[in-house]
């Protein structure tokens, strides 16, 4: 371009990190691109103008990580994930480019309150659960350590939603965070890719011996990107975040407007943007069912296309995609994107089916997050026969073939070809997402080494018997870069004025703190200093438990938290039936030896899964009774905090006494709130499950509160196991139980917890009541050790100290050094 040197002027105004040029790119955006003054400007303009103020010092980065990719054609990787839970960008971004500091003085210069302007911008709704997160922690990972990756989605125009608790129980609202826009993407609808359902396949032998085929009469959806920046930090490295909305192919139809038909004239419309509309519809009916379907080929679609179009961009064929492209499926939601490149490679390239299977499974690597056999996803073939009909070619085809292999190579062994096919027999034929994911890719990992073990040896065996090499583990990790520096910056300061700042990015530095805390010499002021950072963090929550509860909690008391998806293998039952124990053991013994404590509860429950959302209602019908005891309610509290999502982490994690990871064991995949929460000094009391096992192998047996059957005594029992025995041989349990029964806790509708509690006696299928001793007999222990202070806090500051193989640094680095093998790509500015 001729005005190049315009352009780089521009640029150099808009570019400075000092609080100067930062102010005075504040006021410009204010004036200029929201057209406001001082006094029209509302705090959300001046939130937004601060954010375009930082998304300007991104720009330049981002338009030269993506231009020396370009020149360098580079091998990258592509990270396919239905949820990305992002969180709110503006803290994180200031803290990546390093410039909070002088972005603080440069509106208090003005009389702004940084953090005012905060809490102002809405988390992003792209995700709900620790898979969201987990994908979010690696992408800043991705760019902190300069690998040229980009992350796809889909751009939910509504999240998943908004919790509120009304009458004690869980209301879902619409999760509108795009209200005002969005200040950190940009739209990019030049790239555009078209996406087609329903239809007939159409196959036509020609003269030459090639078989065309041709997916016909379709409806067609277009897929429209949108960009959003990730930043390395302490680096120049920008990569991408591209999130696909859905547009009608032709959005108004004028014939019908003019007729007088208003709604006909823009039902295409409506129905093909409902595609990006909401995270994860109820799949409980049919249409919310073939609603997931339609959002999880959408964004593989367009996810795919446009990797080929970048890719061919620098190349004339396919014969180096898989040393340029490496495509990582986060869990099963992305598995189609096995069948869809397949299908591009064999209709729209004309490619030989051997030489495009070779391709697909030398560039695709999955990852399974599940260990319950529910969660493995699992499709109607009818719906796939009606919604994508060459697809559902693709896959039986896929599964003639492997199941030939199996076959010859395990003979006459017809259950292991039943249990090892796509496509699952039955009343309703069904293909298997996760059985496509592993006969279409060249890694399968496990997120942590518990978890990796049972797939081999259980869950997944039949395919490691066959492919073992294929099998790996990667455990999960998070990134210190939100969760330590930014989520809980005075103990940061802290642990910086003493070990510098190394560990930002090699947490393992980290270990220095246990200098401080030597037996022989432990520094008094270092102690002292942390427990007053954890009083005042815990001070903060209980101000915000107020606004949002009502319930006013004193920081005196333990500080309790379980915080994660309402689930029952997740065991928030097992919590709040101890809760109750406790309560009724005050009640009848005074010499009862019970520090005050406040038991946090928060998570969203599916919309469709009455019983998780029982389980809230449980727990808020029980903080409502015990909350207004005038005997006990200054030393047991409970407190369900409305809407948990990353922004409202952020605030309970610094201030964690204790953190609840009490899943049954072989259940839970790894967990990442676990990692969290020992990052910010909270002491864990948890089974033997997921990362738990890895956590505690890192921070010592003695730094932990560990209970309940191992993996191996749960499937031992399982066969001979009488719930009820457990309820006869405990008085004060059966009073617990005979208190929900009776209504004590729902005296308006008595029978309101029968569903909950006759499912623990009959059958009890993730062992509350097995596990309940051992759990109330931990939770004794931890009040011991509470009494303690400076056991405690030595024992927090070890499990700070000891967190460093639980960064996602570590954990990307192993997924590079074994699956991706990309090369670091360093960004220099000029």
């Amino acid at each position: 371009m001729k005005n190049h040197r315009l352009f780089k002027n521009w640029g150099t105004v808009k570019k400075g990190l000092d609080a100067a040029s930062i102010q005075l790119s504040f006021a410009n955006h204010l004036e200029y691109s929201l057209s406001k003054d001082q006094y029209t400007a509302t705090t959300q303009d001046m939130y937004t103008a601060l954010a375009l103020t930082v998304r300007d010092r991104i720009i330049e980065r981002w338009i030269k990580t993506q231009q020396k990719y370009h020149k360098h054609d580079v091998r990258r990787v592509y990270y396919l994930s239905a949820e990305y839970l992002m969180g709110r960008m503006l803290v994180s971004n200031l803290v990546n480019l390093g410039i909070y500091q002088e972005t603080q003085k440069a509106l208090a210069e003005l009389d702004i309150d940084l953090e005012e302007l905060a809490e102002m911008e809405p988390d992003m709704g792209l995700g709900n659960g620790g898979l969201g997160r987990l994908a979010a922690c690696f992408l800043d990972s991705m760019a902190t350590l300069a690998l040229p990756a980009q992350g796809y989605g889909i751009r939910y125009e509504f999240g998943i939603f908004d919790q509120a608790i009304r009458n004690l129980g869980q209301v879902e609202l619409p999760e509108n965070w795009l209200k005002f826009g969005n200040p950190w993407e940009i739209g990019r609808p030049e790239y555009n890719f078209s996406v087609d359902y329903n239809g007939f396949v159409k196959q036509t032998h020609m003269p030459d011996g090639r078989l065309v085929t041709e997916w016909c009469d379709t409806n067609r959806v277009i897929g429209v990107a949108h960009d959003v920046p990730i930043i390395g930090y302490g680096n120049n490295t920008v990569n991408n975040l591209r999130l696909w909305s859905a547009r009608a192919s032709r959005e108004f139809d004028l014939g019908y407007f003019q007729d007088g038909d208003y709604l006909k004239a823009v039902e295409e419309k409506n129905l093909s943007e409902n595609i990006s509309k909401v995270l994860y519809p109820n799949d409980q009916i049919y249409a919310g069912k073939e609603l997931r379907l339609k959002q999880q080929y959408f964004f593989v679609s367009c996810s795919i296309q446009d990797i080929i179009r970048r890719y061919l961009h620098e190349h004339k064929d396919f014969s180096l995609f898989p040393e340029k492209v490496v495509i990582q499926l986060n869990d099963t939601h992305p598995s189609l994107a096995i069948a869809e490149l397949m299908r591009l490679l064999l209709d729209r390239y004309q490619m030989g089916w051997d030489r495009a299977w070779d391709i697909t499974q030398r560039t695709f690597a999955y990852t399974n997050h599940t260990l319950l056999a529910e969660a493995l996803e699992k499709w109607p073939v009818s719906m796939l026969e009606s919604l994508l009909p060459r697809h559902l070619m693709i896959i039986y085809e896929i599964n003639r073939r492997f199941l030939r292999d199996v076959s010859t190579l395990y003979l006459n062994d017809t259950d292991r070809m039943r249990r090892m096919s796509i496509i699952e027999e039955g009343p309703e034929k069904m293909v298997r997402m996760a059985h496509l994911a592993i006969v279409g890719s060249r890694s399968v990992n496990g997120v942590a080494e518990l978890h990796s073990r049972l797939l081999r040896r259980k869950e997944l065996k039949d395919f490691y018997d066959m492919f073992p090499e294929r099998f790996n583990n990667k455990t999960n990790g998070v990134t210190p870069r939100r969760w330590l520096l930014a989520a809980n910056p005075a103990l940061a300061g802290l642990i910086e004025s003493r070990i510098g700042r190394k560990w930002v990015t090699n947490l393992d530095e980290l270990r220095h703190l246990e200098s401080f805390i030597n037996a022989k010499n432990p520094d008094e002021s270092f102690l002292q200093q942390w427990i007053s950072i954890k009083r005042i963090n815990k001070e903060v929550l209980a101000r915000l438990t107020m606004d949002l509860t009502g319930v006013g909690v004193s920081p005196e008391a333990i500080f309790d938290v379980m915080l994660k998806r309402i689930h029952e293998y997740k065991r928030q039952l097992l919590n709040i039936l101890n809760v109750i124990y406790c309560w009724l053991k005050l009640k009848h013994d005074s010499s009862f030896s019970f520090h005050p404590r406040v038991f946090f509860f928060g998570g969203k429950a599916a919309p469709g899964y009455a019983r998780a959302k029982l389980i809230i209602r449980l727990i808020c019908h029980v903080a409502e009774m015990l909350n207004r005891d005038l005997q006990t309610r200054n030393r047991i509290k409970v407190v369900f905090l409305p809407n948990y999502r990353v922004s409202l982490a952020e605030k309970i994690f610094p201030a964690a006494d204790l953190s609840e990871q009490i899943s049954i064991a072989g259940y839970e995949a790894s967990g990442t709130s676990n990692m969290k929460l020992a990052l910010n000094g909270a002491l864990t009391v948890g089974t033997l499950d997921g990362a738990n096992i890895e956590i505690m192998e890192a921070v010592g047996r003695e730094n932990i509160f560990i209970f309940g059957l191992t993996n191996d005594e749960v499937a031992a029992l399982r066969t001979d196991y009488h719930p009820a025995d457990y309820l006869a041989a405990d008085p004060l349990l059966s009073e617990v139980f005979s208190l929900i029964q009776k209504g004590f806790f729902s005296p308006e509708e008595r029978d309101l917890f029968h569903p909950l509690i006759e499912p623990l006696l009959r059958e009890d299928r993730f062992m509350v009541l097995a596990d309940f001793a051992a759990y109330h007999n931990c939770q004794r222990q931890v009040d011991e050790r509470y009494r303690d202070r400076q056991a405690w806090t030595t024992s927090a500051i070890l499990n700070v100290a000891r967190m460093g193989r639980f960064s996602s640094d570590r954990t990307i680095k192993e997924y590079n050094r074994d699956i991706w093998q990309c090369t670091p790509l360093p960004i220099l500015m000029e």
